[in-house]
Order: structure tokens, then sequence, then C-alpha cells
């Protein structure tokens, strides 16, 4: 499975992590490919937080919903990653917002996180992006700084199990051509 087509059909939703250590090596080129992500002007909007302490991953558990699907595998997996974004810096042209959508930090994030996940299934490791949590709670857990949001938490590590594509609606059924 080398090439990228590959690669994206075969990335899922990971839930449950073997009891498995991520090596330092593959957690730094899942980093690298956020970082060479693109973002809006160069921004480079993003802040990582890599939890590997039992305790604080723990305490991000609490902050999602007891129904939410990725509960265990937040504390399962080896690794969390938390996907920040510094305000008012993408999207901006001194200091002023340039968009109709305003601030365009959650699209970077979004950028970096599909960039994370790719990169962490090449090299035969599952994630979850994880959005549905107590936000505020979870940035005390911590410690985001003012001026930044947590937008999203990724559970990283080897998978339990493999499952089957969801269905995926054909080009066909979303493609327009010269209008909508």
């Amino acid at each position: 499975m080398s090439d990228l087509m590959s690669i994206m059909k075969g990335r899922r939703s990971i839930r449950r992590y073997q009891d498995k250590p991520v090596p330092e090596e593959h957690l730094q080129k899942i980093l690298e490919a956020v970082q060479w992500s693109p973002s809006w002007a160069n921004s480079q909007c993003w802040e990582a937080v890599v939890v590997k302490d039992r305790g604080v991953k723990e305490k991000l558990k609490a902050t999602l919903p007891a129904t939410n699907p990725a509960s265990k595998g937040m504390t399962e997996a080896p690794v969390v990653i938390a996907l920040c974004g510094k305000l008012q810096s993408s999207g901006y042209y001194k200091g002023e917002v340039t968009t109709k959508f305003g601030d365009w930090f959650m699209f970077d994030l979004g950028i970096a996180t599909q960039s994370l996940c790719l990169m962490a299934h090449h090299l035969g490791l599952g994630t979850v992006v994880v959005g549905l949590f107590d936000h505020d709670k979870a940035k005390k857990v911590i410690g985001v700084a003012e001026g930044y949001e947590l937008v999203a938490l990724i559970p990283v590590g080897y998978p339990a199990k493999e499952s089957s594509p969801p269905r995926r609606r054909e080009t066909s059924e979303f493609v327009h051509h010269d209008k909508f």
C-alpha cells in the first residue's frame, strides 16, 4: 500500500488499540506531516500537545460524553495528540480578518489533521479524530494558552481490529460542472 490513493482509501477511524507503544520515529514522522501541511499564507497556526501520560489521558477521556464511541480509545491508545489552533492568525492580514468565514484556523487544522491521520495509517498506525468533548475542560487539562483553541483529540496506536470501509458517494453524486 504505497501509493497515495491506496493510503487514503485504506484509512479508517480506529477506536480500539493494541497495548503496544508507538515507536518514537513514527511519532516524529506523524508530527513532520503536520509541519509540512499547507496553511493560509503559511501561518502554520497549529500547536500539537503529545499526551502519553495515562493520568492525563484519563482526564481527557472524562471530557468526552459516555456515549462517544472513541472513549475507550482515549486511554487504550499509547498516544493522544491534541491539536490546537492559534486564533486571529490564519485568514488575517495586518490584524484584520480577510474572509467571509472569519478565522481560518479550523480549515488549516483540518488539513493538518488529515496529514497526521494519513501518515499514521501509512506507518501502520490507527487514528480517530475526536471532536465531541468538552473543549474548555480539556483545554484546562493540557494547559492550552490564551489565544488558542483545542480543536481535536487524536488517539494514535496500533489498531486492535481491522474494519470495512464505509459506503462512499460516487463522484457523480457530488461533482458539478461549471454551475452547482
